[in-house]
């Protein structure tokens, strides 16, 4: 089913939330760092020790980049063109990387995915198959949500015959804690319209297998 953009984790206004303008991204940042500065008191390390003095606000800033997809006004806007040759075959784009962050453990996942879509009246910019990915990576994600709203915005956007992504991605959290399972991959995938026919499907596949 389809997941809309502002579906948890909640929205992030600016850089992280709070305020408007530099001002405004500049004291969430202080917040953040000062909870980040308070779990490493808490782990009992030396805040003096130099390679530790700017970690809190090192932290706050890479959250701030990797959640960027909570920003609001930060969905991409999507370039589309008539589609006047009448295409009616596949368009595939393949092996896109990805970097996110588990919602469940604030660690990251990663991987590829893999995206088509077989158009009716308009074709989407080839750029903007990796936009519209980073947009759902950049947040505190589940794989399996990523894949929905990856497909639901292809849909909503394109009104194509019908979408496909599949997305395959190492999660940090079964490898270096838990299970401790290094070079897992998880597997996701999520359809709309004629890709619930078998026949498009099995396309789709075999074309991602060729090199």
């Amino acid at each position: 089913m389809p997941i809309d953009d502002e579906s948890a984790p909640g929205t992030m206004i600016d850089a992280t939330t709070g305020g408007e303008g530099e001002a405004g991204e500049s004291a969430a940042l202080g917040r953040i760092a000062g909870h980040v500065r308070g779990i490493l008191q808490e782990l009992g390390l030396d805040l003096s020790d130099p390679n530790l003095q700017e970690t809190d606000r090192r932290v706050a800033k890479m959250y701030a980049e990797m959640f960027s997809g909570l920003r609001e006004g930060s969905r991409p806007t999507v370039t589309c063109f008539p589609n006047d040759e009448r295409y009616s075959a596949m368009v595939i784009e393949k092996q896109i990387p990805f970097y996110s962050m588990c919602a469940h453990h604030l660690v990251p996942f990663y991987g590829h995915a893999h995206m088509a879509y077989i158009p009716n009246d308009r074709i989407l910019g080839l750029s903007k198959f990796s936009r519209i990915l980073e947009f759902y990576a950049k947040r505190p994600q589940l794989q399996e949500r990523l894949t929905e709203q990856v497909v639901g915005f292809l849909e909503d956007e394109l009104r194509p015959q019908g979408a496909m992504v599949v997305i395959e991605a190492r999660h940090l959290c079964v490898e270096m804690r838990g299970v401790k399972k290094p070079g897992a991959v998880t597997v996701t995938s999520a359809l709309r319209g004629i890709f619930h026919q078998r026949s498009q499907r099995e396309e789709f596949l075999d074309l991602l297998r060729r090199p």
